[in-house]
């Protein structure tokens, strides 16, 4: 009789940790990449925030939390089977919540910039938050980055973050409703899936803010990463990052990354206007995937670890952000200092003022319709 109770009192403890873990990472628990999660437990606006846990068959990790729906740490091997950490962020939710960034966020109501910040929908004018040269970027300075989503972990794999953005806030129309689901699948990728719906029309744009440097090491510039970019046009900016409503050619320019060319390659040839303006790249590519989510969109490959990011998308365009803006004022996961240009971001999105811009593709939601985008990041190893 001993021996069944000591036996079912096992089974309860197994059965309790194990509907511990589906709500987060186990109290007390280090992860992979070395995160606590007790570091990432608190209150901020008044809704509980925590650490979240992704680990597939390959033991391949994903670290999440709810504040601003953010992706914390990916741990994948490199060609030698060592683990390294490959996106940028901080290590408890204090830093991420009180040093303005978008680090591994989810950004919306619509991401990247709206000239002057003003948008017209329904035929009515709406000023909305001018937080970046004169423009709203990101959906302005309390844009969903800054706010506590609800959290769902759906499996060992998988994760529903929801938010319901009331209508007016950050000056955007009508009550959106918005959910993204992030699978890490077996293959090694980072699978987002955005679903959003309103109940007046609004603009919604929405994507992820991974600061992406594969060779494990923050330390290092991504300027030796071998960047493709699957796209023959890009949307040129103005001294203000504002797009210009053009649409030109890479042929024969620094934008031109339709075979695998190191990042820092041509970065600096300031003589070309574009990269002048965006102080390095901070440009939107038009892709040449039509929204096909089986072709490859872009492809980030580090010479130090082998390590290479697939990207694929369901949008038309790709933001690439060279992290031009880190200055050393940041310190990261570890105590690492992020200076200028030791990361990059590949946002998959509509174009930048696309509601500005009526030949681009249309930003627009409507009651009764759905919005909806995919986002594959997958992660791979080559000799």
């Amino acid at each position: 009789m001993m021996k069944i109770k000591q036996l079912i009192g096992l089974v309860v403890i197994i059965t309790m940790a194990a509907c511990t873990g589906k709500q987060g990472a186990s109290e007390g628990a280090t992860t992979l990449s070395g995160l606590e999660r007790s570091h990432f437990q608190s209150v901020v606006k008044g809704e509980s925030t925590d650490l979240y846990v992704l680990k597939n068959a390959n033991g391949v990790e994903v670290t999440l939390t709810n504040y601003g729906a953010r992706i914390v740490s990916v741990m994948v091997p490199d060609r030698e089977g060592n683990w390294h950490d490959v996106v940028l962020g901080f290590d408890n939710i204090d830093d991420f919540v009180n040093n303005d960034n978008n680090f591994g966020a989810t950004i919306g109501r619509y991401g990247n910039r709206i000239a002057n910040g003003i948008i017209t929908v329904d035929g009515v004018e709406y000023q909305l938050p001018q937080n970046n040269f004169g423009h709203t970027l990101h959906g302005g300075p309390e844009g969903y980055h800054m706010q506590v989503f609800k959290a769902e972990q759906l499996s060992d794999q998988s994760i529903a973050f929801t938010y319901v953005s009331a209508d007016g806030e950050e000056g955007f129309p009508g009550t959106l409703n918005m959910k993204v689901t992030m699978t890490l699948t077996d293959d090694n990728a980072i699978d987002l899936q955005y679903e959003a719906e309103t109940d007046k029309e609004t603009v919604v744009n929405l994507t992820n803010h991974s600061y992406f440097n594969l060779s494990g090491d923050a330390n290092n510039t991504i300027l030796d990463h071998l960047l493709m970019i699957n796209a023959d046009q890009f949307t040129p900016v103005d001294n203000t990052f504002m797009t210009t409503g053009e649409i030109l050619s890479v042929e024969g320019t620094p934008m031109d990354f339709r075979t695998p060319t190191a990042v820092g390659e041509r970065i600096d040839q300031y003589d070309f206007d574009q990269l002048k303006n965006g102080d390095g790249y901070d440009h939107n590519w038009v892709l040449n995937t039509g929204g096909d989510i089986s072709q490859v969109a872009a492809t980030l490959y580090s010479p130090t670890t082998g390590i290479q990011l697939e990207v694929y998308t369901s949008e038309p365009g790709v933001q690439v952000y060279s992290g031009n803006f880190l200055d050393g004022t940041l310190t990261g996961k570890g105590g690492t200092i992020y200076k200028k240009r030791t990361a990059i971001c590949l946002e998959t999105q509509k174009y930048p003022d696309s509601p500005n811009k009526a030949d681009w593709p249309s930003p627009y939601l409507k009651p009764g319709e759905k919005y909806t985008s995919r986002c594959i990041y997958k992660f791979t190893v080559q000799n």
